[in-house]
């Protein structure tokens, strides 16, 4: 498995395909300088294409342009000759690098207007705050002509959504839409989930389109297809998609479809994938391995304790993401020099110095005491070597040992995790998460 995230489709076609259904061409164009610089993660290219797809909309085609007039009117004209629906992102700002407002009114050949509510919001979100509203806020009040705008609850820039018409597309009316959002994601995502969102729902109709996703770990990414990809065919073949997204320690199966058949199809195809990979799933769509977990835990009434070593509280870090954790979680150890693991875990320093510090026997010491010091039901322990020195023949570079302790068993496994260091810590993190799964469903 990659250590980054590597998501493929299959369907009856020799490339990916998007169902029929979704018959909205829609193309998003993020802009910003920081973005092409590298300086800003685009996160924008995630949670949008989600929020459409559940809408019933698959983003087509998505770039990122940096703050250049030429560049931005080039691929709003590309887009626009191809799409029905397109989502800019960023450059409605007060500042001189913030250009989507006039650049598309003046593509669209629209005036700018100034708008009187604007104004006034703008204007009222300054005085609550005692602040002095700046001249530059003044282009925020331009409105192309015909075109609606949207508040923003999070800062001053609106979304504004202009109507092309003449186009025989699927939207109402057969227009196009250009929809024009604020770059900052606190701004963005709210204003989409509130306005923007509802708004679609209304105005453009979008064909039946159904999406899971199922959530696996412990069996590599070709293993999971060459698992499923058989009894499945016969479902690829009545229009279902399968995608397999690889991530550390996990493989997603996404099933789609679209079209009257699509909740029945992808039904059918997620009993096939779960009668074949059975306990490996450990969650759908959204959930994550911690929550559920943290989630076991809590309907069982048992606590956790932590002892990581090479891991330096990855673990600890993700169980810990999870809202009520507390109710689970008691505490944990980051016990990285030997010293530590003798001192707070109580581990021998026979027992390190003996078999080594990354054994068997020292990470069933580190989850007895990290149980038994903490007072929790179940303790999990890991020591390796992330590397990229420090292996040995015996114990490469990967070797980490991970120990899990209840009042009933004590007992270790030994992984070969050869990655970067980063990646290394992740598996681990979801190996020994998996095993706690496993075993507290017990």
């Amino acid at each position: 498995m990659p250590s980054r995230s590597s998501c493929v489709s299959t369907g009856l076609a020799s490339e990916p395909h998007l169902p029929e259904t979704a018959r909205v061409n829609v193309e998003i164009i993020n802009t910003g300088s920081e973005l092409m610089l590298g300086r800003v993660l685009n996160t924008h290219q995630q949670w949008l294409c989600r929020r459409l797809a559940d809408l019933g909309h698959v983003v087509t085609r998505q770039v990122a342009i940096a703050d250049n007039a030429r560049d931005i009117q080039n691929a709003a004209r590309e887009a626009l000759a191809r799409a029905d629906l397109v989502i800019t992102t960023g450059g409605l700002g007060p500042t001189s690098d913030d250009l989507t407002r006039e650049l598309m009114a003046e593509l669209l050949g629209r005036q700018l207007v100034k708008n009187d509510r604007i104004r006034a919001h703008i204007e009222e979100r300054f005085a609550k705050r005692g602040w002095t509203r700046p001249p530059a806020t003044d282009v925020e009040t331009l409105v192309p002509e015909g075109a609606l705008f949207f508040l923003n609850a999070h800062g001053t820039a609106p979304g504004l959504a202009m109507k092309i018409e003449n186009n025989a597309g699927p939207t109402a009316a057969g227009a196009k839409w250009l929809i024009m959002l604020p770059g900052p994601p606190r701004e963005l995502r709210p204003m989409f989930d509130d306005q923007i969102g509802p708004w679609l729902k209304r105005e453009i109709k979008s064909g039946i389109f159904v999406c899971r996703t199922l959530r696996s770990t412990g069996i590599g990414e070709s293993r999971v297809q060459e698992f499923v990809q058989t009894d499945l065919h016969p479902l690829v073949q009545r229009g279902l998609e399968i995608g397999y997204c690889a991530r550390p320690g996990a493989v997603d199966v996404r099933l789609t479809a679209g079209g009257s058949e699509a909740a029945k199809l992808v039904a059918e195809g997620e009993a096939v994938v779960a009668r074949i990979l059975g306990a490996s799933i450990f969650g759908k769509d959204d959930d994550e391995l911690e929550a559920v977990v943290v989630e076991l835990f809590r309907r069982k009434g048992k606590t956790l304790a932590l002892a990581e070593s090479c891991t330096g509280g990855e673990i600890a870090s993700r169980i810990t993401n999870v809202p009520g954790a507390s109710e689970i979680f008691l505490g944990g150890v980051v016990s990285y020099a030997n010293s530590a693991k003798e001192q707070l875990l109580g581990v021998s320093a026979d027992l390190w110095q003996q078999h080594g510090a990354v054994s068997e026997a020292v990470a069933q010491a580190m989850a007895v005491g990290a149980r038994t010091r903490l007072g929790a039901d179940f303790a999990v322990a890991v020591t390796g070597i992330a590397g990229p020195g420090g292996g040995t023949p015996e114990k490469p570079v990967g070797t980490v040992y991970i120990a899990l302790a209840s009042a009933q068993v004590v007992e270790a496994r030994r992984f070969l995790n050869i990655w970067d260091r980063h990646t290394f810590k992740q598996v681990t993190a979801t190996q020994a998460l998996e095993w706690l799964r496993r075993m507290v469903s017990a």
